[in-house]
């Protein structure tokens, strides 16, 4: 019984590894083309498809057989036709994955925010602004209005003007591109909050409980800079120090595991427990964080 068994693994192992890579790429391709305007497209060429070849096999229609093989190939073309916007938006996300980002590029990106965030701050302009990492924060884009487009400090500083429409909630960071603007970001539940905390670090804090996001906050009433990251708060940073622990964030994730606990010891908000969020510091009033 073993030996039957082994030697049919042996003979046929090749089309078992094709089912389970197939099944996967049907799977992805499905879960990336969902929700479409192709996708009922998709959907409804598929069950013709599907039904025209059912009935020729079972009647054993001849023609019809030799037309669904003939016109497969113009059917795979019509395909690429059909999903063209689909399939340049995946192959530009395939392009612009980190693992094909140099550090170099990540670091001029870090420059470029730091001058961003610190001039909002100069300005008096309130920001919350979130960096993407390995999560996904596809959840958070749709509560906005979708951008995709270049990173600017211009169109930062345009989005969080007092006195345009896109100024309340947070932008969406991803690589070297602006996602979103207006974004609603989910308020940290916790208790043991210093009343003085304003709901843009509030949105930032509960970012970064849900995701791996880094969120960057500028006060509108202090212009105090914090980042939130792991469900902890770093607040008042200097220019030099947003540099030094954004790099460490984002370029050294190993070094941030490592060294948790160093960075809850320097961050401004400590361990959960029961004493008060940030009773050390208070800030005047609240920022305006409407969602």
């Amino acid at each position: 019984m073993l030996e039957s068994a082994g030697s049919f693994l042996r003979e046929y192992w090749t089309s078992g590894v094709e089912i389970a890579i197939l099944t996967i790429v049907l799977y992805y391709t499905y879960l990336y083309l969902r929700g479409t305007h192709g996708a009922r497209i998709l959907i409804g060429l598929a069950l013709v498809f599907l039904t025209l070849t059912l009935v020729s096999q079972i009647f054993n229609l001849m023609v019809i057989g030799f037309l669904l093989k003939s016109f497969s190939v113009f059917l795979a073309i019509a395909l690429v036709v059909i999903f063209q916007p689909e399939l340049r938006r995946a192959l530009t996300q395939l392009g612009s994955h980190h693992f094909f980002t140099s550090a170099f590029e990540e670091r001029e990106t870090i420059e470029e925010v730091t001058d961003t965030v610190f001039e909002l701050a100069s300005k008096g302009f309130g920001a919350l602004v979130a960096i993407e990492r390995e999560l996904s924060l596809k959840t958070f884009v749709e509560t906005g209005v979708r951008l995709d487009s270049d990173y600017s400090k211009e169109l930062v500083l345009t989005l969080f003007q007092p006195k345009t429409v896109l100024h309340d909630g947070g932008v969406i960071l991803r690589g070297d591109r602006i996602v979103a603007a207006a974004c609603i970001f989910p308020l940290t539940q916790r208790e043991d909050l210093d009343r003085n905390l304003g709901l843009r670090h509030r949105a930032g804090l509960g970012l970064s409980e849900e995701s791996d996001a880094v969120a960057i906050v500028v006060s509108e009433e202090t212009g105090q800079v914090s980042i939130c990251h792991s469900g902890l708060i770093e607040r008042n940073l200097s220019v030099e120090k947003f540099r030094r622990r954004l790099s460490q964030l984002l370029l050294h994730d190993k070094y941030e595991r490592d060294r948790s606990q160093q960075l809850e010891s320097e961050a401004d908000l400590p361990v959960p427990g029961n004493r008060p969020l940030v009773s050390h510091q208070t800030e005047r009033g609240t920022d305006k964080y409407q969602i």
